[in-house]
């Protein structure tokens, strides 16, 4: 008896080790589906030279000293989310950032490479506009908020954001190790505390992807005063900017 049960139990620790392995490698398939852009318009692009990759940055020239820089979704197609920046910020310039992989941008995203691309795209906007909103959703959420530890954004808002993509990870996958296996973690909640920015953090009401108290639990890590939520309605994580309040909040006109 105890031979077949031996063996058995080398099967589940091989099974086991195996996905592990597997998770280990294919990772990020996980976390980024890169997306094609859908508006083809060259005069509504900006190509930026990063290391590694050509970016295409998605914009909406404006002059002045004021710029909104996006961040946007793991499976997002930014240009997709113009018309509706453009009518929350219509005297404003819009950059939109097409992950390396993503809109025609070359190269591979990974979070060290968007937090840099960020970081480069901020310097290039901010040699012309010195007042930047800076906007993430879901994953660009853990963009943005290390860009704003290292940048002077005159206003931050996040949508849908998550305290740590770790965390995320450790609840889907419980008996994974994850804190070793993930290279990509976005604890955005290790950089909270550093921000300074005005913050405005948006959850949706029935957020099916990221759990109410990992948006809490980011919101607990600001210093007091910085930063403060808003509960839309009646939405969920892919639905939030169907609700009448969203522009407004972007836009800062309600708070």
């Amino acid at each position: 008896m105890l031979r077949p049960m031996s063996a058995l139990a080398a099967i589940v620790i091989v099974a086991y080790l195996a996905a592990c392995a597997a998770l280990f490698v294919f990772q990020r398939s996980l976390i980024y589906f890169p997306q094609p852009r859908s508006a083809a318009d060259p005069s509504s692009t900006m190509a930026l030279r990063v290391d590694g990759a050509d970016l295409l940055v998605t914009v909406r020239e404006r002059g002045g000293p004021s710029a909104v820089v996006y961040f946007g979704g793991n499976a997002e197609d930014v240009s997709q989310s113009l018309p509706t920046l453009a009518a929350a910020f219509p005297d404003r310039a819009l950059y939109l950032m097409n992950y390396r992989g993503y809109g025609g941008s070359s190269g591979t995203p990974s979070e060290a490479a968007l937090v840099a691309d960020a970081l480069q795209l901020f310097d290039r906007v901010r040699a012309q506009h010195a007042n930047i909103v800076v906007i993430g959703r879901s994953l660009g959420s853990g963009v943005a908020v290390q860009l704003a530890t290292a940048r002077p954004a005159q206003r931050l808002v996040l949508v849908t954001p998550y305290e740590s993509l770790q965390a995320l990870a450790a609840g889907q996958f419980p008996y994974v190790p994850m804190r070793w296996l993930l290279r990509d973690k976005f604890e955005s909640g290790r950089y909270a505390a550093t921000i300074t920015a005005p913050t405005l953090l948006i959850a949706a009401e029935h957020d099916e992807v990221i759990p109410r108290s990992s948006t809490d639990a980011l919101l607990a890590r600001f210093a007091a005063g910085v930063a403060s939520l808003r509960v839309l309605r009646g939405t969920g994580h892919n639905t939030i900017s169907s609700s009448p309040d969203y522009l407004a909040l972007l836009s800062g006109t309600i708070k």
